[in-house]
């Protein structure tokens, strides 16, 4: 991945954790910075099934999960599997729709299934929607409701390159022949394996504690209007599993702890005053610093 996406080695590792931890990420900046780009290497470098989906004004519920047709040959009524199930689905620029579009992906990321009309079909094993979206200040966008941000467990940014890794994209070839050029590293089968390890990595006490506080704080902080949810502290707990098993860890840290809550946290939260994500994630920052650590 980190062939067509240079210097963003931070970056690529939480969306590795985001998939072994069995969660969504949604990609948020500028335009132009590698967001999709990120999206495809993650793709790429899996051996599952993968679509794309580019959200405009005009896109439908149906264009997402599928469409029940009349054939002629058959006399009878289809199914047509709309692009969502796919074991990796890019939902590029998820904001660019509307909120009725933008909630047909509700079911599928809380219960990786959905609903149409009178059956409930189940998608793959494993299944990861990467959202990517621009700032909410850039023209034709539409907000993320609360309930669509809390599906997503971890909120990353990408930032500008440093002046040396950006000299070498000007320099080198388009991105997106480079990622033509990526090969599968892990399976489908090696994927789910993984998941199930993660699982597994032990936690103590005293560190769930620790996490638990935490998401306490962001419910009783004066600045805060919408703390973290139910939802949110057990993605928390999966996230930092799965970094401390990136890690070569099988049991978690406090420090994993501290270093994911900005990134599982900060979008779900609903400042009073301000509504930019800097704000909440520094508001997360301090909250870490006067929450004591466990020994």
């Amino acid at each position: 991945m980190e062939t067509v996406l240079q210097g963003k080695s931070a970056t690529i590792k939480m969306a590795v954790v985001t998939l072994l931890a069995r969660g969504h990420l949604l990609i948020e900046d500028i335009p132009g910075v590698g967001k999709t780009t990120l999206a495809f290497a993650l793709a790429k470098s899996i051996d599952c099934s993968f679509r794309r989906i580019q959200f405009t004004s005009d896109l439908l519920p149906s264009d997402i999960l599928g469409i029940t047709m009349f054939n002629q040959e058959t006399r009878s009524f289809e199914f047509r599997e709309g692009p969502i199930f796919s074991n990796i689905v890019l939902a590029d620029e998820i904001n660019r729709t509307n909120p009725k579009t933008q909630s047909a992906l509700l079911e599928a990321m809380n219960e990786k299934k959905v609903s149409i009309e009178k059956n409930t079909l189940l998608l793959p094993d494993p299944f990861m929607v990467i959202a990517t979206q621009n700032p909410i200040e850039y023209q034709g966008t539409f907000p993320l409701p609360e309930s669509q941000l809390d599906r997503f467990m971890l909120h990353l940014t990408i930032g500008y390159p440093t002046p040396e890794y950006e000299k070498q994209a000007v320099l080198m070839q388009d991105s997106f022949s480079l990622l033509e050029d990526l090969q599968p590293v892990l399976s489908r089968q090696e994927i789910v394996g993984m998941q199930r390890e993660v699982d597994s990595v032990f936690c103590e006490d005293s560190v769930v504690d620790y996490l638990m506080k935490i998401v306490a704080a962001t419910r009783d902080h004066p600045a805060i209007r919408l703390g973290a949810s139910t939802r949110s502290a057990q993605f928390f707990l999966k996230a930092v599993k799965a970094h401390a098993f990136c890690e070569g860890r099988d049991f978690i840290l406090p420090d994993d702890v501290k270093q994911l809550a900005p990134l599982v946290l900060a979008h779900r939260i609903i400042l009073k005053t301000r509504k930019y994500l800097a704000d909440a994630e520094m508001l997360v920052r301090e909250m870490l610093e006067k929450i004591p650590v466990p020994m």
